[in-house]
């Protein structure tokens, strides 16, 4: 759905109008750029979606378009703070400064200041700690929800073991781990699925250089059962890289993703009843399986650094 200037123009001439209390129709050139920008941003916010809902592929006018874009940034918004609140409570920054100063301090400056109707694209905080989600190309709310439902779903992996655990690993890891700006998740992920594969407590921190052998001849085989008859049979030339075998365990997750934004789509315009309920329950289900989809990355990323290492 890509609209010419002049389709666009009338809309940002109604948005400058309310933005002047209807006193003016006169802005700076900046200002018009910015709320260009808003326009086209709840515009895209429609067409991104749209892409996975047939109903709405169909061209609308750009009035159209912007409205329901609009009201799907404002819903999105409700969501982001509803789901923060809902994490807040029980947050743990495992003594980590840029994971508490960017979850508990910044996030509500986002909120406080966010203006949905004249800069939606504006992300105005700076989320200074990485998740293991990639979330580069998002602006505005986009990029918060995503940081928020990312924050989220780590918290809930980490809360699976104790917090003086999830501590003593990092401080192994990192002796300056209070300071770091490194993920934590992603750490204790790599120390964990290592020991699985090693067969060894938890409770064991550190690693021996017969692990990390151990751990490189089991990432060459091809299947789960030549991983478990590694000590029984000689090792097999591989057809098949690890990093396909934990993607095909996540390839049927696509088809639930494009499910979810097709009910956001709906949901925005008025297509469906029970609009908060829904939509929570979608997004939940969509950011578990982008979760799961993050984890299969990062033990991919694990094997890479574990067969390049000098052993």
């Amino acid at each position: 759905m890509d609209y010419e200037m002049e389709e666009l123009v009338p809309i940002v001439g109604k948005l400058a109008e309310k933005y002047t209390a209807h006193e003016s129709t006169s802005i700076t050139y900046e200002k018009a750029e910015q709320l260009m920008g808003a326009v086209l941003y709840c515009i895209h916010e429609l067409r991104e979606i749209s892409e996975n809902a047939p109903s709405l592929n169909e061209k609308i006018p750009a009035q159209r378009a912007y409205e329901i874009g609009a009201e799907y940034v404002k819903k999105k918004t409700e969501k982001a703070l509803d789901l923060y609140n809902r994490i807040l409570p029980e947050f743990c920054h495992y003594e980590n400064k840029c994971l508490h100063d960017t979850f508990v301090k910044g996030i509500p400056e986002f909120f406080k200041w966010y203006d949905i109707r004249f800069e939606p694209q504006n992300t105005i905080v700076s989320l200074d700690y990485p998740l293991m989600k990639d979330i580069s190309e998002y602006t505005g709310i986009d990029k918060i929800f995503e940081f928020i439902k990312s924050i989220g779903l780590e918290q809930k992996f980490l809360k699976l073991f104790p917090e003086g655990y999830v501590i003593n690993v990092l401080s192994k890891d990192n002796g300056n781990w209070k300071e770091s700006m490194d993920n934590i998740c992603e750490t204790v992920f790599i120390h964990v699925i290592g020991h699985i594969i090693l067969g060894k407590s938890l409770t064991v921190i550190e690693l021996e250089e017969d692990d990390y052998s151990y751990m490189q001849k089991v990432f060459e085989q091809t299947t789960l059962e030549e991983m478990k008859k590694l000590d029984k049979t000689p090792q097999k030339q591989v057809n098949k890289s690890f990093q396909n075998i934990l993607t095909d365990a996540v390839k049927e997750a696509d088809q639930a993703v494009k499910d979810t934004r097709e009910m956001d789509v709906k949901l925005a315009a008025g297509q469906i009843d029970n609009l908060h309920t829904a939509l929570i329950q979608a997004e939940q289900f969509a950011a578990a399986i982008e979760f799961t989809t993050q984890l299969t990355s990062k033990a991919v990323s694990a094997y890479t650094q574990i067969m390049g290492m000098q052993i």
